[in-house]
C-alpha cells in the first residue's frame, strides 16, 4: 500500500469517526450539543482536523443526513420486501418509516428538519436522498391509482408520515393513536 493510499484510508476513517461521534452526541443530547469543540474532544483530534474534513456543523449535519437516508431506504426496502401484497407493503413502509424516526430522532432531524446544506428535489440532490425517496416510490407506485402521478402521490404520502412523526414527537398528537392514523392513511390514500 502506498503512503497516499494509507493517508486516504486514514482520512476516510477520521471522517467516519467524526460523523459517528456527531450522530451519537446528537442522539444523546440533541443537535445543540454538537459543536466542533465537543467533537474534537470526543474523537481526540484538534478542531483544525475537524475543519479539514467539514467546514462546520452544517456539513456534519449533511453527512449524518446522507448516512441516515441510506439507512432509511434500507429499512423501508427490507420491510416492504418481507410483506405479501401491495396493501401489506404500504403498511410495512409506514411502520418502517415511523420506527426509523422513533429510533433515530436526531438522524431523522438531520435528514428532514435541519439545514445540512443539501439540495432536495433538484437535479443535484445527492444520491442517498434520491434513493430514500425511490424506496418510498417503489412501494407506493403499485397502489397509486390510475391517472394519478406516482411522484406526487409519494410526496403526499411521505408528507403525511412526516406529519405524524413530527406531531407525535412534539406531543401534539397522542402516540396511542398512531396505529389508527396509519390505518386511515393507508385506507384512504392507497387504492388496492
Amino acid at each position: 500500500m502506498s503512503v497516499q493510499e494509507r493517508k486516504e484510508r486514514e482520512r476516510a476513517a477520521r471522517e467516519r469517526l467524526i460523523v459517528a461521534s456527531a450522530r451519537e452526541l446528537a442522539e444523546q443530547q440533541g443537535w445543540d450539543a454538537v459543536t466542533t469543540r465537543r467533537l474534537a474532544e470526543r474523537i481526540e483530534y484538534s478542531q483544525p482536523v475537524l475543519y479539514s474534513h467539514f467546514r462546520g456543523k452544517r456539513e456534519i449535519i449533511g453527512a449524518v443526513a446522507l448516512e441516515g437516508a441510506t439507512e432509511l431506504a434500507g429499512a423501508v426496502r427490507a420491510a416492504t420486501a418481507a410483506a405479501d401484497g401491495p396493501r401489506e407493503r404500504v403498511y410495512a413502509l409506514a411502520h418502517a418509516y415511523l420506527d426509523f424516526a422513533a429510533r433515530n430522532p436526531a438522524v431523522y432531524d438531520a435528514i428532514f428538519q435541519l439545514d445540512g446544506g443539501l439540495p432536495y428535489a433538484q437535479e443535484d440532490t445527492p444520491e442517498p436522498l434520491k434513493d430514500a425517496f425511490a424506496a418510498l416510490l417503489e412501494c407506493l407506485g403499485e397502489v397509486t391509482g390510475e391517472g394519478i402521478d406516482q411522484g406526487l402521490f409519494t410526496e403526499v404520502f411521505w408528507a403525511s408520515l412526516h406529519g405524524v412523526t413530527t406531531l407525535t414527537r412534539t406531543g401534539r398528537l397522542p402516540p396511542e393513536d398512531t396505529e389508527r392514523r396509519v390505518e386511515l392513511l393507508v385506507d384512504r390514500l392507497s387504492r388496492t
